[in-house]
C-alpha cells in the first residue's frame, strides 16, 4: 500500500476508537494497526457485547465525525506522564504497554508484532525516556504516528466496518478475549465495491464451510487444531501425495520417513531448542527430554550421517512427507490454514557447492511445473539474513548471491525482503495467487551453510579430502493441509477431475433402475474411475440438486430410456446441457483427461449429439 493510503487508514483506526469510546464510554482498548486492506481495533467492552448490527452505527458516528474536523494532536510525554494520563482514564491495556515499555525498553517493538507502536523519541537500543501520545476527539493513544492533521483529510476514503470477532489481548489464550472490529478503506468507492464482491465471493468459497458441505474433514473439541480428514478428504490427500511423490521419482529423489518424537539433545544442535522452543511440544520418556518434531531436517541429517558419501553420490535428494507438530495459539487457528499438525512435502538437498546453481534452478523449475499444474500464477520473494541468525557472514554472503544468481540466471522476476530470511539461511518464497486474487505463501527454497556444520556432515570429495555439502530445503506445497485449503477455495470445491473423490455421480430414476446402475458402476470402477450411485427414495430433481452441491463432475441419470439405449445421457459440472456419448468412449475420454491432469472437464462440442 502507499504511505498515504497507509497513513489515512492508521488514522481511520483512531477515529474508529474514538468513535467507540463515546459510544460506549467504558470501554477499554488494546491496539488498533493498520492491515492489508484496512485495519482493526481490539477493545474490552466489559459487560457489552456488541453484534454486526451495532456496525452501522459506529460506522455512522465516524462519518459525521470525519465531517467535524477533528484535530489528531500529538504529544511527547515522559514514561511517568503517559502512566498518569492513562492511569486517570482506566486503560489498563496501554498501562500494561507502559509497564513492558520502561521494563523491556524498544525490544516490546519486536516481540509484540501487531502493536500499534509506541514511540521513542530520546531511546537508546535499551532504554525508552519518551512516549507520543495522539489524542482525537476524546480518544487518547499511545502511538507513535504519523496521522493526518484532521479527519476531515479522511473525507475522501471509502471505508466499511466489515466483521466483529474475539482476539485474546497479545495473541495469548490465557489472557482476557477482547472485541477486534475490523474496517476496510480504500481511495476509491469504486476499489472498496470491488473488495467487498470478492470478499462476498471468498465467503461463499470458505474452505471450511466447504469442507463440511464436501464431507472432506472436521474439527472436534477433542482436538482443538488437529483435523480429522474423512474419507474423501484422505483421498485427496493421498492423491496430491502421489502427484508429487511420481514427479519426485521423475527427479531422482529418494523419499524417507522419520520419528515425531526425538530427544532434547538433537533439537539443542539443530538450533530449534534455542530459536523455536515456543512452537514446540514436549514429552518425558525414561526421565529424559524429548520434542516431537515441528520439522523435519533434523531426522533427514541423522540418515544422511548413516554412511560415507562420495561426491559421485551427489546431489542427494532425500524427500519425506512428514507429519509435523506446532504448538499454536488458540486465536489464530483457522481451518486447514492454521493447524497444529500438518504434512510436509519437505525434501532435502546436498550437493557440492559447484552444484548449487543447477539445483536451484532444477528446483525452480519443477515449483513451476507443480504450480501451473494446478492453473495458479505465482510471485516469488528473496529474503535475506535476519536480525538473530546462526553462521557466519560469509555464509550468508556466499547463500544469498547463490539464490540470487540463481533467479537472474532464470530471468525471473522477484521482490528482495531485506532481514526475512530463516535463522538458518536466507530463502526463496513462492506466493501463488487463487482464482479471486488472493495470494497465499505455500512453497520454499531455502540455503543452509549452518546445519551441516552442526552435524558434521561429509563427503570425500574429487581431491580425496573430505568436505561438507550445502544442504537446500524445499517444500512445494507446503503443508499439505494448507495447500488442500487454498484448493478448495481456488476451485469453489468443484475440483479438477484427476483430484474429485467422486468423478461420476450415477442417478437411479426409480427402484427398478439400481441393478443397472450398480452394472454401470462397476464398469467404471473397473477402469479406475471413481464413482458413487444414489438410489436413494427421492425425487430426480433433489437428487440432481444434492449432485450439483457436490461439485460432481460428470452426472449420469438412469430411466427406463438411458437402460435401452447404446449411449450415457451425461451431464457436465457447471452446464444444464446432456451431452450423449458411447459408454467406451466416455470412458476412454475421462481415462485421459486424468492422465494429462486435465484443469478441463469433457463438454459439449466433443459429442455427437447434445440435448437439453
Amino acid at each position: 500500500m502507499s504511505k498515504d493510503l497507509e497513513l489515512k487508514r492508521h488514522s481511520m483506526a483512531h477515529l474508529m476508537a474514538a468513535a467507540v469510546l463515546k459510544l460506549y464510554p467504558q470501554a477499554k482498548f488494546g491496539i488498533g494497526p493498520v492491515i492489508e486492506n484496512g485495519f482493526y481495533y481490539d477493545i474490552d467492552l466489559g459487560d457489552i457485547t456488541l453484534s454486526p448490527e451495532d456496525l452501522p452505527k459506529i460506522q455512522k458516528l465516524m462519518k459525521e465525525m470525519i465531517k467535524e474536523k477533528i484535530i489528531f494532536e500529538r504529544k511527547e510525554l515522559s514514561l511517568e506522564e503517559a502512566v498518569k494520563i492513562f492511569k486517570a482514564k482506566g486503560q489498563d491495556y496501554k498501562l500494561e504497554l507502559l509497564k513492558d515499555l520502561k521494563e523491556k525498553g524498544t525490544t516490546l517493538l519486536d516481540e509484540i508484532e501487531e502493536l500499534d507502536s509506541p514511540a521513542s523519541t530520546e531511546a537508546s537500543a535499551d532504554k525508552v525516556d519518551k512516549v507520543s501520545i495522539y489524542t482525537t476527539g476524546g480518544f487518547v493513544d499511545l502511538c507513535r504516528g504519523p496521522h493526518v492533521e484532521d479527519s476531515k483529510k479522511l473525507k475522501s476514503l471509502a471505508f466499511k466496518l466489515t466483521k466483529l470477532t474475539g482476539a485474546y489481548w497479545r495473541g495469548d489464550e490465557k489472557n482476557k478475549m477482547l472485541t477486534r472490529i475490523y474496517a476496510v478503506a480504500f481511495e476509491t468507492k469504486e476499489e472498496l465495491k470491488e473488495y467487498l464482491e470478492n470478499l462476498a465471493e471468498a465467503e461463499k468459497r470458505d474452505h471450511r464451510k466447504l469442507g463440511k458441505e464436501l464431507d472432506l474433514f472436521s474439527f472436534h473439541e477433542e482436538g482443538p487444531g488437529f483435523p480429522f480428514f474423512h474419507d474423501k478428504g484422505t483421498f485427496m490427500c493421498n492423491a496430491l501425495i502421489d502427484f508429487m511423490r511420481s514427479e519426485m521419482k521423475k527427479r531422482n529423489y529418494e523419499e524417507n520417513k522419520t520419528p515425531i518424537i526425538l530427544n532434547e539433545q538433537l533439537w539443542r544442535t539443530s538450533g530449534h531448542w534455542d530459536h523455536y522452543r515456543d512452537n514446540m511440544y514436549f514429552i518425558k520418556i525414561d526421565e529424559n527430554n524429548y520434542a516431537i518434531k515441528p520439522m523435519n531436517c533434523p531426522g533427514n541429517l541423522l540418515i544422511y550421517k548413516t554412511k560415507p558419501h562420495s561426491y559421485r553420490e551427489l546431489p542427494i535428494k532425500a524427500g519425506e512427507f512428514g507429519l509435523v507438530h506446532r504448538h499454536e495459539k488458540t486465536g489464530v487457528l483457522n481451518g486447514l490454514f492454521r493447524v497444529r499438525n500438518f504434512t510436509q512435502d519437505d525434501a532435502h538437498i546436498f550437493c557440492t557447492e559447484k552444484q548449487l546453481k543447477d539445483q536451484l534452478i532444477e528446483l525452480l523449475d519443477f515449483i513451476d511445473f507443480i504450480y501451473k499444474s494446478f492453473g495458479f500464477e505465482y510471485s516469488i520473494e528473496l529474503s535475506t539474513k535476519p536480525k538473530k541468525a546462526i553462521g557466519s557472514q560469509e555464509i550468508w554472503d556466499k547463500s544469498e548471491i547463490a539464490l540470487k544468481d540463481a533467479l537472474d540466471d532464470q530471468k525471473i522476476d522477484y521482490k528482495l525482503n531485506e532481514g526475512d530470511g530463516a535463522f538458518y539461511g536466507p530463502k526463496i518464497d513462492f506466493y501463488i495467487k487463487d482464482a479471486i486474487g488472493r495470494t497465499w505463501q505455500c512453497g520454499t527454497i531455502q540455503l543452509d551453510f549452518s546445519m551441516p556444520e552442526k552435524f558434521k556432515l561429509e563427503y570425500i570429495g574429487e581431491d580425496g579430502e573430505k568436505h561438507q555439502p550445502v544442504m537446500i530445503h524445499r517444500a512445494i506445497y507446503g503443508s499439505l493441509e494448507r495447500f488442500l485449503g487454498v484448493l478448495i477455495e481456488h476451485y469453489a470445491g468443484a475440483f479438477p477431475l484427476w483430484l474429485s473423490p467422486i468423478q461420476v455421480k450415477i442417478i437411479s430414476v426409480g427402484g427398478d433402475h439400481v441393478e443397472y446402475c450398480q452394472k454401470l458402476a462397476q464398469e467404471f470402477e473397473d477402469n479406475n474411475i471413481r464413482v458413487e450411485i444414489d438410489s436413494n427414495n427421492e425425487t430426480v430433481g433433489n437428487k440432481i440438486r444434492k449432485a450439483v452441491k457436490e461439485r460432481s463432475p460428470y452426472m449420469l441419470v438412469i430411466g427406463d430410456k438411458e437402460m435401452n439405449s447404446d449411449k450415457l445421457a451425461v451431464r457436465v459440472r457447471g452446464s444444464e446441457n446432456v451431452v450423449e456419448i458411447k459408454q467406451d468412449e466416455f470412458i476412454e475420454k475421462i481415462k485421459n483427461l486424468v492422465k494429462d491432469k486435465s484443469l478441463k472437464l469433457y463438454r459439449r462440442g466433443d459429442a455427437s449429439s447434445v440435448r437439453k
